[in-house]
């Protein structure tokens, strides 16, 4: 997932989501392409009291990129009956922001009862990792990813993919990318599509890594976002 950056200014992207049980390529009906295969290091930051993922906010670094993923109220996804579709009730939404200065200013923002006040200036170098202890940020959550992403001729636009987790979890995820004030409703209609064409019902939730991650390793964290209903 990706932002277009224009000098300061950004253009975000809805990040549309319904995570799937894993397949492989086997069990695409439709000719599928696969864009590639790679693997990645997440970590992932907080505060000792998880300030930041109760407030479901996910500041990640990958590939010594920065990433804050934000919820995002989503207005038009109800259907005419005035119910949500099945593709609605259980696809996850969420803003990216990419740009650093950016990310440091939001997370400020949020934590400005905790933030070092003697230097919180924002940086633009992605090397310079200071900014962390000033805002009392520590890793929570460190693990890789083997990830194959493919796309179906038939639903341009979107992205299933396949993630082997270095902790013995493998999820699918069906994804799209909105640009803010987009048609989500269009988008929500065809991730509910793809999930037909590849035999799934989408009758419950299937979990993401970070549940399982945190479920495994530290449910007192897991607990909480729970009793927050962020998970």
């Amino acid at each position: 997932s990706s932002i277009v950056c224009i000098g300061l200014v950004s253009i975000f992207y809805i990040y549309l989501s319904i995570y799937i049980i894993y397949l492989s390529s086997s069990h695409f009906f439709y000719p599928a392409v696969c864009l590639c295969q790679r693997q990645f290091c997440d970590q992932y930051f907080d505060t000792p009291k998880f300030e930041l993922t109760l407030r479901d906010l996910w500041l990640r670094k990958r590939k010594e990129c920065w990433e804050l993923k934000c919820p995002t109220a989503v207005n038009g996804t109800k259907e005419t009956s005035g119910e949500q579709s099945k593709a609605a009730a259980l696809c996850s939404r969420y803003k990216e922001i990419t740009n650093l200065p950016e990310i440091q200013l939001r997370v400020k923002e949020v934590l400005k009862d905790v933030c070092d006040d003697r230097e919180t200036e924002t940086s633009r170098s992605q090397e310079d990792e200071s900014w962390l202890s000033k805002m009392n940020l520590v890793c929570f959550a460190e693990f890789t990813t083997v990830r194959r992403s493919f796309t179906v001729e038939e639903e341009e636009g979107v992205q299933i993919d396949l993630d082997q987790a270095d902790f013995g979890y493998s999820v699918g995820e069906i994804e799209v990318l909105v640009p803010e004030g987009g048609d989500v409703q269009s988008a929500l209609e065809k991730i509910e599509r793809m999930a037909g064409m590849l035999g799934l019902t989408g009758d419950q939730r299937v979990e993401g890594k970070m549940n399982v991650y945190l479920k495994r390793n530290y449910p007192e964290h897991y607990a909480k976002l729970l009793s927050e209903h962020v998970l």
